[in-house]
C-alpha cells in the first residue's frame, strides 16, 4: 500500500531541499531520488490523517470533502475530463486550502500521476480510505461510482458525529453552568456571609465551615485552580495522543455508565460501513482491514481488526477471530459468518451498520431525555446544599431566639 514520504535531499549544486513522495516503500523512495540526481539526506513515513486534521492552522472540513467529492463524481459521470473537473472544482472552491489542494493535485495529474497518487500527498484533506478507494476506483474504472460512494459514507460520518455531539453539548454546557454558578458563590456571595457570621460568634456548623474554607481558598488560590484545570487539559490531550493514552481513553470511554454505549454502537457502525464500502470497491481484504484499524476512531476496536488481519492472513475466516473479543457483538460475527457462507460480506456489513446507525439514533434520544433530569437534579443538588450551609447558622440563631 501506497504511504507518502517526506524527504531532504541535496542536489547536484550543493543546495538542501524538502518534499514528499507517494511510494509503496522507504527504499522505492530513495530509488527514485537518485535516479533523479539527488542525495537523500533524510526520507521518512509521514503519519496519516483522519477525519478533520489541521495542517499550518488550516482546516478542510469532511462536509467541504463530501460535496467536493459529489460534484467531481457528477463530472466525471458526465464525460468532463479529470484534469478540467479538478480545475474548476479548486476555482469555485470557498476553502482557500482545499483550493490550494486541488491545485496542487491538478498539476501533479497534469504531470503524469495518477488520481490517488496525487491526492495521497494532501493526506491532511484525504485520509487513507480516501486515497485506497480512489485507487480501486481508477483500477476498477468506476471512479464517478467510488466517489458518490466516498460522498454518502463522509456524509453519513458527518451526521453521525453531529448527533454524537448534539447528546455531548447539553452536559457539557450544564457542567460548564453549574461550575460558573459554584465559582461565583464562593467568590462574591459566601464571603459576604463571613462577615455576618463572624459577628454571631459561637461555633459553626460543619458543612458551613466547610463552605467558607473552600470560599478562602478558591478566592485566594483560584489563579492556581485555573492555571492547574488548564495545564491538566493541556497534558491530557498530549497523553491522549498517545498510543497508551488513547488505548486508555477509548477503553474508558467504552466502559463509560451512560455514553459507552454510544460509542461501542457508534464505532461498530464505522466498522460495518467502511469495511463494507471497501470490499464492495474491490480492495483486498487485508488492506481493507487494515484502512478500517485506522479509520475506526477507537483504539480497542482498532487493535482487535488488526488481530484479526493477521489471522485472516494465515488463512482463517473473518468471523472465526471475532469470536475472541468482546467488542464485537455475537449477532456481528453470526451476520459475518452467514455472510462468507454466502459470498455476500459486503451485502452482510451494510445491513450491521444500518442497524447500527439505527441503534445510534435512538441512544441520542434516549440519552437526552435521560441526562435532562439527572442533570437538573446535579444543578439542584449543588445550588441547594450551598444555601443549605450558608443558611444553617441562622436556624440556629431563630431557634436560640424562640
Amino acid at each position: 500500500m501506497a504511504d507518502t514520504f517526506q524527504y531532504k535531499v541535496r542536489d547536484r549544486t550543493g543546495n538542501v531541499t524538502t518534499g514528499s513522495l507517494v511510494a509503496d516503500s522507504e527504499a522505492l523512495v530513495l530509488a527514485r531520488l537518485r535516479e533523479q540526481g539527488l542525495t537523500p539526506l533524510d526520507v521518512k513515513r509521514q503519519k496519516r490523517g483522519i477525519g478533520q486534521i489541521e495542517f499550518g492552522g488550516k482546516k478542510v472540513k469532511l462536509k467541504q470533502v463530501a460535496l467536493f467529492s459529489r460534484q467531481f463524481a457528477t463530472m466525471v459521470n458526465s464525460g468532463l475530463p479529470i484534469l478540467r473537473a479538478i480545475g474548476i472544482l479548486s476555482d469555485q472552491s470557498d476553502n482557500k486550502e482545499l483550493a490550494r489542494v486541488l491545485a496542487e493535485v491538478r498539476l501533479d495529474v497534469e504531470q503524469g500521476s495518477s488520481l490517488s497518487g496525487a491526492i495521497g500527498k494532501h493526506d491532511h484533506v484525504f485520509n487513507n480510505l480516501y486515497v485506497s478507494m480512489v485507487r480501486a476506483g481508477e483500477t476498477g474504472g468506476s471512479l464517478d461510482s467510488t466517489l458518490t460512494a466516498l460522498a454518502d459514507m463522509i456524509e453519513r460520518e458527518v451526521r453521525l458525529r453531529g448527533k454524537i455531539k448534539s447528546a455531548m453539548t447539553y452536559p457539557v454546557a450544564v457542567v460548564a453552568l453549574v461550575v460558573l454558578i459554584m465559582s461565583a458563590m464562593l467568590l462574591f456571595v459566601v464571603p459576604q456571609f463571613e462577615s455576618i457570621f463572624s459577628q454571631l460568634g459561637g461555633t459553626l456548623p460543619l458543612p458551613t465551615r466547610g463552605l467558607l474554607w473552600m470560599s478562602e481558598t478558591f478566592k485566594a488560590y483560584w489563579y492556581i485552580v485555573l492555571g492547574g484545570a488548564l495545564a491538566g487539559r493541556f497534558f491530557f490531550r498530549r497523553y491522549k495522543k498517545t498510543d497508551k493514552g488513547r488505548e486508555v481513553v477509548d477503553a474508558v470511554k467504552l466502559r463509560a455508565p451512560v455514553f459507552g454505549a454510544l460509542f461501542h454502537k457508534t464505532a461498530l457502525s464505522r466498522f460495518s460501513s467502511t469495511l463494507a464500502m471497501l470490499m464492495k470497491s474491490g480492495v483486498p481484504i487485508l488492506q481493507a482491514l487494515e484502512i478500517v484499524s485506522d479509520t475506526v476512531n477507537n483504539k480497542i476496536v482498532g487493535k482487535a481488526i488488526t488481530e484479526v488481519q493477521l489471522s485472516v492472513r494465515d488463512g482463517e475466516s473473518i468471523a472465526k477471530p471475532l469470536t475472541k473479543y468482546p467488542v464485537f457483538p455475537p449477532m456481528v460475527v453470526q451476520m459475518i459468518a452467514v455472510g462468507e457462507e454466502t459470498g455476500q460480506v459486503d451485502l452482510m456489513l451494510e445491513k450491521i451498520a444500518q442497524f447500527y446507525d439505527q441503534e445510534v439514533e435512538a441512544a441520542v434520544d434516549s440519552l437526552t431525555s435521560l441526562i435532562e433530569p439527572i442533570l437538573i437534579a446535579v444543578i439542584g443538588g449543588c445550588v441547594g446544599a450551598a444555601v443549605v450551609a450558608l443558611y444553617m447558622p441562622m436556624f440556629n440563631i431563630i431557634k436560640l431566639i424562640q
